[in-house]
This record gives C-alpha cells, structure tokens and sequence, in this order.
C-alpha cells in the first residue's frame, strides 16, 4: 500500500499581510489568493521494521529513526515531525513505522507557501491512511495550529486554507481563529486571460519570512499609525480586485497590484530591498502596469500584470537580473489525497 498527496502553492493577489495575528483578530483581514499548478508533494510507504524514514527530495535530506509516539523537533525535517506528532496524540494512535518522502515545487523561502502547502499536504497523506475525520476547514485549521503553535513558526492563515481549498478565493480573518473562505467563480477565459497577463519570475533569491512578519505584529501591536493603516488599505484593495476579477475588469489590476505594493512596503522593514527595487522599476519601464512581491517580501518569486502582449518585452527586460520566469497556470483543485 501507497499513500500519496499532493497540494498546490499559491499566489496571494492581494490583502497579503491582513491575516497576520494581531491584525486579523483586531480589525478582521481579508485576503484574495488563488492556487497554482506547483504542488507539495508527500508519499507514505507503511513499513514492519520499526523505523520511521524521513526523506526530503529537494532538499536532499534523509533521517531514520525507531519508531516512537513522537520524534523530537531539532530542526530537522520538523514540518513533517509536526505533523506526524499531532496526528498521534490528537487520534490516540500506537507509534507507527512507515517512510515519508516529500517533495516541493519551489524553494523554501519563495513566497509561495511552501512551508504551509507542505504541512497541508503532509497531513492529507495521513489524514488518507488513518482515515481521519477532517473536513476542509478541519483540516486546514489543523496544519495552521500544527504550524503556528505546536512548530511556533510566525506567519498568516491563509496558505493553509488556500493548499487545502484550491481555486480563486476571498477569504477572511476573524478573531478567535474563525475564517470564511469564499470560492469565486471564475469564467475559463478570465483564469486563462490572468495566466497569460501575470508574470512570474524568481529572483533566486531566498528570505526568512518569520522574521519580516514578527516585525510587521510588533508594528501592529504597538500601533505603528503608518503600518496599520498600511494594512487597512491592503484590505480594501482586496476587496477591488475580488470585484474586478469577478467582473472580468482586467484593466485595473495592474493599476491596484502596483498600489498594493506601495501599501505591502509600509507594513515592516525588509519587505522590498534595492534590488528588488530594480527589478520591479525595470518591469514598469518596459510595460507591466504593476507587480509585486510574492509572499511575506525581502526575496523570492515576484509577479507582474502585463496587458496585451507587453509580457514579452518585460521579459526581456528581466533577462539581466540573473532569476527566471516560472511557468504555470491557475487551478481549480485543492489538496488531493489518494492511495495505491
């Protein structure tokens, strides 16, 4: 028997930011992401030799260990530890031997949700063997709880609903942990026309999100006026760009995402750099009409709008920074759980 799962990455088109604690708990986040055709992989192998193997395919990393109720966090391979420790003490289950091997589209550190898509998936491939009772909410509150509180890993929410759910969604933030995802629906010419427009290019460059979204809480708990507000306009335009898209209005987003990026460079220091500052002036000038950076900021994937057919010139434009463009396309489908 083969358990496998998989869970796409995703691009957070706007509001990023708004569902950090103590932001969402205070005044409420609102955000609009939509998942990716790059996906966190994880396969579970049930094995009768009383070991626990861990494998990470790209970052070249293997750990075996006997098996046991719960493996220690040292920080290695802990994302998967944490999952496999929760799932054990929450469902009351005897220690297991099995080999986990995982496997993640895009680097750690690249904006896209890696870390969160991973848990997300790694959870569905347990979930799938032990036939465990989560629905969607259930799940993705449980590989944000496993994250958050049990890793003590600093972020947002909304990765992990975004991996488990898929597709376009608006989704919100509330206090006390509650969230409401809403899914969009989407006209095919509208997602392919996005696709088409959105480019997404890797800086190969890589950041510690923890520490740029620590300041961005500290800044909103000691009520810095410029963060905060920086933070209700990210939410607003959240909103416009939901209406926008669900109109077909594809004019404005590049106009909003370059506002937004305005905004997102006020919630915390590090978030853009010179060089990111370079990359994104030299888009504009040679035709995208906005952009931003992908996830929490200081360096990973960026994406810009390119109406008509401007994205080839931009390209161009990028060619001399070094990174590369990524290919993909918008999908529909969440985390997908499955066995052989």
């Amino acid at each position: 028997m083969i358990i496998r799962s998989k869970a796409p990455l995703r691009l957070g088109l706007a509001g990023g930011g708004t569902d950090v604690s103590p932001y969402s708990d205070i005044y409420g986040g609102a955000v609009l992401n939509a998942s990716v055709n790059l996906y966190a992989y994880a396969t579970i192998e049930p094995l009768n030799n009383g070991k626990i193997i861990l494998k990470s395919v790209d970052k070249m990393t293997e750990s075996v260990f006997d098996s046991a109720g719960e493996l220690i966090i040292d920080g290695n391979l802990d994302l998967i530890k944490g999952v496999y420790n929760r799932v054990v003490k929450d469902y009351g289950l005897e220690p297991k031997s099995f080999a986990i091997t995982t496997f993640v589209d895009a680097p750690a550190g690249s904006g896209l949700g890696t870390s969160s898509t991973l848990v997300t998936s790694v959870l569905g491939a347990f979930a799938e063997w032990f036939r465990l009772p989560l629905g969607e909410y259930d799940l993705a509150r449980l590989a944000y709880d496993i994250e958050r509180t049990d890793l003590g890993m600093a972020g947002g929410k909304q990765d992990q609903y975004a991996a488990t759910f898929g597709g376009v969604n608006f989704m919100e933030f509330y206090d006390k942990g509650k969230v409401i995802v809403n899914p969009l629906r989407i006209k095919d010419q509208v997602l392919n026309e996005l696709s088409n427009n959105i480019i997404l290019f890797y800086t190969r460059t890589s950041r510690i999100s923890s520490e740029i979204i620590e300041e961005q809480q500290k800044n909103v708990e000691k009520d810095s006026k410029r963060a905060v507000e920086a933070m209700h306009k990210l939410k607003e335009l959240a909103i416009e760009m939901k209406e926008a898209i669900l109109k077909g209005n594809l004019d404005v987003i590049g106009e909003l995402l370059n506002i937004s990026w305005q905004f997102k460079k006020q919630m915390a220091d590090g978030i853009s750099n010179s060089q990111i500052d370079e990359i994104y002036d030299a888009a504009m000038k040679a035709g995208a009409t906005g952009g931003k950076i992908s996830g929490a900021g200081g360096g990973g994937f960026m994406f810009f709008y390119c109406p008509g057919n401007s994205r080839y010139s931009v390209l161009g434009a990028l060619e001399k920074f070094g990174g590369h463009p990524r290919r993909y396309e918008f999908t529909r489908q969440g985390l997908e759980s499955w066995t052989i």
